[in-house]
């Protein structure tokens, strides 16, 4: 009987294993001096620990077909997003690309305020942004516009 966990915790499984043979290329490092491979390694090992567990204990888990799909308009515009934000994030920068993707999901997928959504859009990426790119040092694309 396929389940949701036990659908979600194959998936899981599957997914750390794909993880783990890209990183096969790394350098693993050791504890002391971790390699590029070293995080991400132990990040698929505990995914599929808990991948694993959950498809073993999936047994009062609903039914797969048991489930209704009435969310697919919210799930259609997340993926969306995801795919807007990986096309433009190096067209139009980090910032620009977080504004437009958060705005989109606050305004019309949680139907909120605009003084709500320009204010949250705005200060996550540009927080993030400075976060990220001035205080950790972490290169993140700025776009033709230089945000």
């Amino acid at each position: 009987m396929l389940t949701t966990d036990r659908l979600s915790g194959t998936l899981l499984v599957l997914f750390s294993l794909l993880v783990l043979w890209e990183s096969r290329v790394l350098p693993l490092g050791n504890f002391r001096h971790p390699g590029p491979a070293y995080i991400p390694v132990l990040v698929a090992v505990v995914l599929l620990l808990c991948g694993a567990s959950l498809a073993v204990s999936a047994r009062q888990a609903p039914r797969l077909s048991a489930l209704s799909w009435r969310e697919w308009p919210h799930t259609l515009a997340i993926l969306a997003s995801c795919i807007f934000a990986v096309l433009g994030m190096e067209r139009l920068g980090y910032r620009l690309t977080i504004l437009v993707v958060l705005s989109f999901l606050v305004k019309f997928m949680e139907k909120r305020g605009w003084v709500l959504t320009i204010s949250f859009a705005f200060a996550l990426a540009f927080g993030s942004f400075f976060l990220f790119h001035t205080i950790l040092r972490v290169p993140l694309p700025e776009g033709p516009l230089g945000f």
